[in-house]
């Protein structure tokens, strides 16, 4: 009997130190995935921010982000100011990338929560840029970019993406041919905000009138191309109390 109760505690210890084990290596695994995971966002939100700022390693057609490995390097040359907006008020911070859009909504929802709203101001060729990330939903799922202006607020460039819009149809937001069509729209008439419309009445398919506040719509795509239009008229509204302190 008692070799019986030796043999159940030898098998006992075993067993929780096999548990020890397992639970040491699974929680280093997960400390490791998060910190690759966490690296991984980093890259991809320097990437869309250069690109909107027109730094990136396209050519005639393509759409080719700065490469991994030089992107932070990149990013700190290109990237001089990275602020948080609190309506006309804007404070340094060389963390605001990290900002989460779709968690400051959820708690903006909160009366006593004020926004935070991160935006990059870039320098290419001695000429500024400030780039605007925004976030929005289009047909099955959410969509985002960065919108890149001048001091004047035009439009210099952007970048959308999307988590599962239509293959071939709403997925078009981030082919070139969609993305160049913003290239030198205005998103104020006079004093007055217009946004960028996405209208399939436009009928201007070389998108040659800048002043009229929309770009073709992508054929089959109406439901993408208005939650992106929405999108932008949103979120580029909440930065303009700061937006228009540029030109003062």
């Amino acid at each position: 009997m008692a070799k019986n109760t030796e043999s159940n505690v030898y098998t006992v210890l075993f067993a929780t130190g096999m548990v020890l084990v397992v639970g040491t290596l699974l929680a280093f695994l997960a400390s490791s995935l998060k910190e690759k995971i966490a690296e991984n966002k980093r890259i991809e939100k320097q990437q869309n921010i250069l690109y909107a700022m027109g730094i990136n390693e396209n050519d005639e057609s393509s759409v080719e982000f700065v490469s991994k490995n030089i992107v932070g390097e990149e990013f700190n040359k290109y990237i001089t100011k990275q602020l948080v907006i609190t309506g006309a008020n804007a404070v340094e911070n060389d963390k605001a990338y990290l900002i989460d859009l779709k968690k400051e909504a959820a708690l903006a929802k909160s009366e006593n929560y004020q926004r935070r709203l991160p935006l990059f101001v870039g320098n290419k060729d001695g000429k500024e840029s400030y780039i605007v990330p925004v976030r929005g939903k289009g047909l099955w799922d959410a969509i985002w970019g960065y919108i890149a202006l001048d001091s004047q607020l035009v439009i210099q460039g952007v970048y959308f993406d999307h988590a599962g819009e239509t293959p071939g149809l709403g997925s078009n937001i981030k082919e070139r041919f969609f993305m160049d069509d913003f290239i030198g729209e205005h998103i104020m008439d006079g004093d007055t905000f217009k946004g960028v419309a996405v209208s399939k009445s436009n009928a201007d398919p070389k998108n040659m009138r800048k002043t009229d506040f929309a770009v073709d719509a992508i054929s089959g795509s109406t439901i993408t191309g208005d939650g992106l239009a929405a999108m932008l008229k949103k979120d580029l509204k909440m930065y303009l109390p700061y937006l228009k302190t540029l030109n003062q």
